[in-house]
């Protein structure tokens, strides 16, 4: 079988197709034949020896699949050969073929394609936990989404209307605030050329944001440190934007804001239960029609490279896709 593998920490330009022996599940696991993987930011990261959890070379990189079960490892209950399963892995997804642990797999809808199943698991997964579980949104807030046409920005908006949110979305540029407004968000700010703490506050007349989701960091996060609601609440998803904030402690204790982190991996093993309900929420608001992942671009396995520049060069919106087939 193919695989793209990451020979050294290099960054996506150390990749390369090679061939590979076929994968064998352990006890608890399954062998899936892959037919699209998600590509994500975290994926450049992990080629680079940046990750939280990081592998040794030669690996492959990619984190979520959608496929059909191969083969069965021992002890597995509940699963059968020939089931469509969407499947967090901890890497192997730029692949023909990966090991997926049972506890990372949700079955998959026939009503679903393969695409948005590749598309689905981290970034709705990771807006719904951070946005209901960890940061409670309630129907009637005002959330600002930054980075908002983006992977995790778009399922941000769309879950925070789904939870009954006023949404303030905020990207660079009118086109990717045009593909935001599309998925539902009630105002838009360019943070390209608008003052984003200035407008917030113009758009809650003075009162500022419940809850901030920021997926970019730097400057984005002071602004929203500076325009948030008193008993707000700031998420912290990543930082896209290359610079990791410090916190001044006093803007926290003056308004009592809460700074909350998410790592949604950390679900799987720590609070499985956690990720479990979230996915049986978000699948069937899928089937009801009302979420469904953006896949803004599509690549072939050989691709694999051009796919993930794309992504990290911020040329994409929503979702990109590999398909090995």
């Amino acid at each position: 079988m193919q695989a793209i593998v990451c020979h050294e920490l290099g960054g996506p330009a150390a990749l390369r197709l090679d061939d590979v022996p076929e994968p064998r599940p352990g006890p608890g696991q399954v062998r899936i034949r892959v037919r699209a993987c998600g590509v994500n930011f975290a994926d450049s990261l992990i080629t680079r020896g940046q990750y939280q959890k990081q592998p040794q070379p030669p690996f492959s990189p990619g984190f979520e699949v959608s496929g059909e079960v191969l083969e069965l490892g021992s002890g597995v209950q509940g699963i059968a050969i020939g089931d469509r399963l969407i499947a967090m892995t901890a890497h192997g997804g730029y692949a023909q073929q990966v090991i997926a642990d049972t506890k990372r797999c949700v079955p998959m809808p026939a009503a679903m394609s393969w695409e948005h199943g590749a598309a689905f698991p981290v970034v709705f997964g990771t807006s719904h936990v951070a946005l209901s579980h960890r940061a409670r949104l309630r129907p009637g807030e005002t959330l600002v989404v930054h980075g908002a046409s983006g992977g995790v920005g778009l399922t941000a908006v769309a879950i925070g209307k789904q939870l009954g949110a006023t949404v303030i979305a905020t990207a660079n540029g009118p086109e990717k605030l045009e593909v935001a407004r599309a998925h539902g968000a009630d105002h838009l700010i360019d943070s390209s050329r608008e003052d984003v703490r200035t407008r917030i506050k113009e758009l809650t007349a003075g009162r500022g944001a419940d809850v901030v989701y920021d997926p970019v960091g730097g400057d984005l996060f002071a602004a929203s440190l500076r325009s948030i609601a008193f008993e707000g609440r700031l998420l912290v998803i990543g930082f896209a934007g290359g610079s990791v904030p410090q916190i001044p402690a006093n803007h926290l204790l003056v308004k009592n804001v809460d700074v909350i982190g998410l790592n949604w991996p950390a679900y799987a093993e720590l609070n499985p239960q956690v990720m479990t309900e979230s996915f049986r929420t978000l699948i069937q608001w899928y089937l009801e029609g009302a979420i469904k992942p953006h896949v803004s671009a599509t690549y072939p396995l050989k691709q694999a490279v051009d796919a993930l520049n794309h992504l990290i060069s911020r040329k994409s919106t929503g979702k990109v896709v590999i398909t090995p087939d």
